[in-house]
């Protein structure tokens, strides 16, 4: 392990020089990706550079400890020698994390799926306060998020679907452990006798395709084109702005109805539909690695009921890694990623395992 960590911080050190060169950005594609990969490095060597630093002070303090000192001085370097030792496995712990290999689309953006399930419109209803969980988040991240389609619900204030495009540094992977269904246990509103129901609410987080990641023919699709609904001014609900494709051998559809022209809303359903078929292709490709490596953390299967939102109990559970926590209301205003940490330090500790195998 340490012979690759000298040699990341060697790679880490030409690429440093390479960017520093005033013609390195002439050819802004190149700078780019050199950019992304001194970034992705910088953690790492920043990581090795503080075990080297904490290994060669408890290399001194042995050193130390062999010389002919007063028992005072003794009994302190004895203590430091104590805390060094119980640091270092934890720093060579948090090495080995950093050393596995990355998604290939954890550094993508996002699109976001929320769709209502079992429960009517309670569903409705849950599906805006997890959109609402969701854009708060990604503000608190400095993440860029937008609102491209969207079906109201007859309850004032509720969605039957919600999609989302999120931008930003590692959306992602951050975000991937979200897919799934989200259940919330209320006393709706309209409810009389004070009774608690139950309903459900399904999550697809799809890491966002580029052009070149999938193949569309232009005869496979239909266009279909539609008023906007909602807010949008005179333009977007008189003209048929809206923009529905449909992938005809998948079946897959997409649409688009937040832009104000036709082109840019047809532009942006291409780019969702791109998204749907690369992951399809990206969950294929994890179902071959499955029989390699078996975890408790979904981030495919939607169908997994991942997530409870209790409000008598103000209790959010995580079923996957049986994670609790009573801070309900903190948490659906975006205060999530104590629970996305938990998510990635057990998908983590899988891998590791894995590795080992």
């Amino acid at each position: 392990m340490l012979d690759k960590l000298q040699s990341i911080k060697e790679k880490h050190l030409d690429l440093e020089q390479l960017l520093a060169d005033p013609n390195a950005a002439t050819d802004q594609a190149r700078f780019r990706k050199l950019n992304k990969e001194y970034c992705d490095l910088k953690e790492i060597v920043k990581a090795y550079d503080h075990y080297s630093q904490k290994k060669a002070e408890l290399d001194a303090s042995r050193q130390l400890l062999k010389e002919e000192v007063e028992q005072e001085m003794k009994d302190l370097v004895q203590a430091d020698i104590n805390e060094l030792q119980r640091q270092l496995p934890e720093l060579e712990q948090h090495l080995k994390v950093l050393l596995l290999p990355k998604e290939e689309a954890d550094s993508r953006n996002v699109i976001i799926e929320i769709r209502a399930g079992t429960g009517g419109e309670e569903a409705a209803l849950f599906t805006a306060d997890l959109t609402r969980m969701y854009q708060r988040y990604a503000e608190q991240q400095g993440w860029q998020y937008h609102i491209l389609h969207f079906n109201e619900s007859s309850v004032p204030g509720g969605f039957r679907e919600m999609t989302l495009e999120v931008s930003g540094n590692d959306v992602y992977g951050t975000m991937k452990y979200e897919s799934g269904v989200h259940r919330v246990q209320r006393v709706p509103d309209t409810e009389t006798q004070g009774r608690i129901h139950t309903s459900a609410v399904s999550v697809a987080v799809l890491p966002e395709a580029e052009e070149v990641d999938v193949e569309i023919r232009r005869e496979d699709l239909r266009f279909d084109t539609y008023r906007s609904g909602g807010k949008g001014g005179q333009n977007v609900n008189k003209v048929e702005t809206a923009v529905r494709i449909t992938h005809i051998p998948s079946g897959i559809v997409s649409a688009c109805q937040e832009q104000r022209s036709q082109l840019q809303n047809k532009e942006m359903a291409m780019q969702m539909l791109r998204t749907k078929l690369y992951d399809i292709q990206l969950a294929e490709q994890q179902q071959q690695r499955a029989d390699l490596r078996r975890s408790m953390v979904t981030t495919g299967d939607r169908s997994a009921k991942i997530r409870t939102y209790n409000y008598p109990q103000s209790r959010v559970t995580d079923h996957r890694i049986g994670f609790t926590s009573h801070a309900l209301p903190q948490i659906l205003q975006g205060e999530i990623q104590e629970i996305i940490n938990a998510l990635k330090m057990h998908d983590q500790a899988e891998r590791l395992q894995s590795e080992l195998m």
